[in-house]
């Protein structure tokens, strides 16, 4: 990929990778780390796993990405979700600043049709499918 492609990338998803930034800072001043892997910068540990499970159930989570930031709970976490995690790096990539929105509309068409508003959105179906892809390719 082109050195203006790759820039062009950052700069489309840049308005969520700001406010996974900002997350990410929090996420520092708690005591967590950061590391840089495969083109994003992810964010672990401290307070955030306390914060995580006081939120309701079906809010939680493992990690969370956005833009070119990615949270996670623990660096075991990261490890265990970064192919799923990428997926929506490159979501961000593609839709940039309208990815949010689509995202929460996918969900909320699941929701209005008695559907999973997680399992059932059409991003978190791309992220699954590869991360099967990526597991199965593992094995072989």
């Amino acid at each position: 990929m082109s050195l203006g492609a790759r820039a062009w990338r950052y700069a489309w998803a840049a308005p969520a990778t700001f406010i996974g930034l900002l997350a990410g800072s929090v996420v520092l001043l708690l005591g967590g780390t950061v590391q840089r892997r495969e083109g994003a910068l992810e964010f672990a540990g401290g307070a955030l796993a306390r914060a995580v499970m006081r939120l309701p159930p079906r809010m939680r989570f493992g990690a969370l990405t956005l833009g070119h930031a990615i949270l996670g709970l623990d660096g075991a976490t990261l490890d265990h979700c970064r192919c799923h995690e990428q997926v929506h790096v490159r979501q961000y990539e593609r839709w940039g600043p309208l990815f949010l929105p689509l995202y929460v509309a996918s969900s909320a068409l699941q929701l209005a049709c008695g559907r999973d508003p997680y399992r059932d959105n059409r991003f978190e179906r791309e992220a699954f499918a590869q991360e099967r892809v990526d597991r199965e390719g593992r094995r072989v």
